[in-house]
């Protein structure tokens, strides 16, 4: 197995943190041929070039090291599918911070779409129990639940403009300030203001156009809340950027501020 590179190990913060992991990769690492066989069917990382592609390895093994993945319902979890749900949750913080994914443990994998059933509160404020099927749902201080059917289409055939993991690991960004709403804890040279006003905006001009019974550029299940708009907004940055760039060009340009590059790696698809 080649040696693993310590080259991005700035990514990582403190002194503690990066011996830490260093530490962490030579202890723990992924098998190079399991890495190469197994990322080069994912999709979504089409076009990452070495370095990049270095750095995932390295933050997948932190994240197998300290999240569990757990299968239900008699779903067995293999090596592979592990690397499949980390290795895309780990593409959001390609080039953000460890800290980004604290403050849960678990990711459960249901064999396919699953039951849930929460209270929902009418517009005269009446809860009621609401039975919904859902591909995926992530808990504010909870584990990540997915359906194993969903992540396989995703992983391993292009869907433009839909990634479960993605979609499910952004509200995890999201849910960092405390609270589901679409402002993740921004980077420091980055205006809450005019993210806040952009994204808005979008939002707002997506539910309109529903609301007149026009078509849209992207799925309408962005216009349910801010929380879900910020999460299918990245689906699409990663999945299909060219799409995002073109009719939403100011929430692009936030998405690449914040995630450090610019989907160009798949803008082809």
């Amino acid at each position: 197995m080649p040696p693993i590179s310590f080259k991005s190990a700035s990514h990582f913060g403190t002194a503690l943190q990066r011996w830490r992991m260093r530490r962490l990769l030579l202890r723990q690492p992924i098998a190079h041929a399991l890495w190469h066989n197994e990322t080069q069917k994912i999709q979504v990382l089409n076009g990452l070039d070495a370095v990049q592609m270095a750095h995932l390895r390295e933050l997948t093994t932190w994240f197998l090291a300290h999240k569990s993945i757990t299968g239900v319902q008699g779903l067995t979890v293999t090596p592979a599918m592990q690397i499949a749900v980390a290795a895309q949750a780990c593409l959001l913080i390609l080039d953000l911070d460890l800290d980004y994914f604290d403050g849960w443990v678990e990711v459960i994998l249901y064999p396919g779409a699953f039951h849930v059933n929460h209270p929902q509160t009418d517009a005269v404020g009446l809860v009621h129990q609401q039975d919904s099927v859902l591909s995926g749902e992530s808990w504010l201080r909870g584990p990540v639940i997915l359906s194993w059917d969903d992540v396989e289409r995703d992983t391993y055939h292009h869907q433009s403009g839909h990634n479960v993991v993605l979609h499910e690991f952004a509200h995890k960004l999201d849910g960092r300030n405390g609270a589901a709403n679409g402002m993740p804890p921004l980077r420091s040279n980055m205006h809450r203001g005019h993210w806040a006003d952009t994204l808005n905006h979008a939002f707002e001009a997506l539910r309109q156009h529903l609301a007149a019974g026009e078509s849209t550029s992207i799925s309408p299940y962005a216009a349910t809340n801010p929380a879900e708009f910020f999460a299918v907004v990245s689906e699409y940055f990663f999945t299909a950027p060219n799409l995002l760039k073109n009719h939403y060009p100011d929430v692009y340009q936030q998405l690449a501020l914040f995630y450090q590059h610019n989907g160009s790696h798949i803008a082809s698809k």
